[in-house]
């Protein structure tokens, strides 16, 4: 009897837990590459707080730079947008540049950490990086 009990106590937690897994709009884009901070294409990320964008991923990509060793990278194409229709990826808000406006919708989104900040139920999609501590940044996917 409490074999059974836990057995359907288990089957309960189990099939409670379990949610609908969504898929994320944007597309899962592979691509690795390599840039060089100190070139003057990418002097916005010379200091911290700075952005700067990239070819890659399915919209472009915007590279965050932290802190000193950290960097984020998000692909520009909006998950508001899943059909990239829009004719601008994500883009700085003049007055908050730590916030990513989606021209076509009043979707936002945090460049700091990629979350949504307004009107989309997924937040950006994020690359990963690798700073190797003097000037290389490698994104990738």
């Amino acid at each position: 009897m409490k074999l059974q009990l836990f057995l359907i106590f288990s089957l309960i937690l189990i099939f409670s837990g379990c949610k609908k897994n969504k898929n994320h709009p944007v597309p899962s884009i592979t691509f690795d590459i390599t840039i060089d901070i100190n070139l003057p294409s990418y002097n916005g990320l010379i200091g911290v707080g700075g952005y700067t964008y990239v070819n890659g991923g399915s919209r472009g990509i915007i590279v965050y730079r932290r802190a000193i060793d950290e960097f984020v990278a998000f692909d520009r194409h909006s998950p508001a947008d899943p059909d990239g229709l829009c004719p601008e990826p994500l883009y700085p808000d003049a007055d908050n540049f730590l916030t990513l406006i989606d021209s076509c919708s009043t979707a936002r989104y945090s460049m700091y950490d990629g979350s949504p900040i307004a009107d989309s139920e997924f937040g950006l999609r994020q690359y990963q990086t690798v700073f190797n501590g003097s000037n290389l940044l490698r994104i990738y996917n």
